[in-house]
């Protein structure tokens, strides 16, 4: 299954907002963004086209997929199972996509991006339930205990994310135990939750055409 291994602040450029694909990095003056807020190309000084409808819808849904790392077949069974739940569609993907376990730690501070959250997911660091999960799309439920395992909190790497995790402030649907490098998920996120700029609807109406 192939996936995107080029320049992430591209991807910023090319929808014309900091996706804060980097973590901390994006807050930075090392930011990409900062410096070259136009579209990735030789027509440096071209003005962005203006779009019809059906390609906004487009971008919406081009700029969540990005921003969640998740590809196109696993977008669309997201969109299928929020179909099946009830309530609105588009809020029910957003909150299919904010319990993925990838984005849990992401949004508890034990990774600084998505894409490391994946990846050290992949490489067993975390727990469910006292399991270990490899498996950054599975969506947790309410009562989930994600913690890091024993061995890994030994490491350097997390020894030096529990010291970034005082005082950080986590969703109120999350808890967080910095000291224990493990966090709770203690209700469904809501559509206030989600900070991403992603209009839900625009991807909805994208499909059903």
């Amino acid at each position: 299954m192939a996936r995107y291994t080029g320049p992430i602040c591209r991807k910023c450029r090319r929808f014309g907002e900091k996706l804060f694909l980097k973590g901390e990095r994006c807050l930075l003056g090392k930011c990409a963004c900062d410096r070259r807020m136009y579209p990735p190309g030789q027509a440096r000084t071209a003005r962005r086209r203006k779009l019809s409808e059906w390609g906004l819808q487009l971008m919406e849904k081009q700029k969540a997929r990005v921003i969640y790392g998740v590809l196109e077949t696993q977008f669309r069974h997201h969109l299928e199972q929020a179909n099946r739940m009830p309530g609105l569609t588009g809020e029910n993907l957003l909150q299919i996509l904010e319990r993925r376990l990838d984005n849990v730690i992401y949004r508890l501070g034990l990774g600084q991006s998505r894409r490391q959250a994946r990846q050290l997911v992949l490489h067993g660091h975390f727990l469910i339930g006292g399991r270990v999960a490899r498996t950054p799309s599975a969506l947790v439920q309410v009562g989930d205990e994600i913690a890091v395992s024993e061995n890994s909190r030994r490491s350097d790497f997390f020894k030096e994310t529990a010291k970034d995790l005082k005082g950080k402030t986590v969703p109120g649907w999350l808890s967080l135990d910095p000291d224990a490098l493990k966090g709770r998920v203690l209700a469904v996120p809501g559509r206030a939750d989600v900070d991403a700029k992603i209009s839900e609807s625009a991807i909805v109406e994208h499909y059903s055409r």
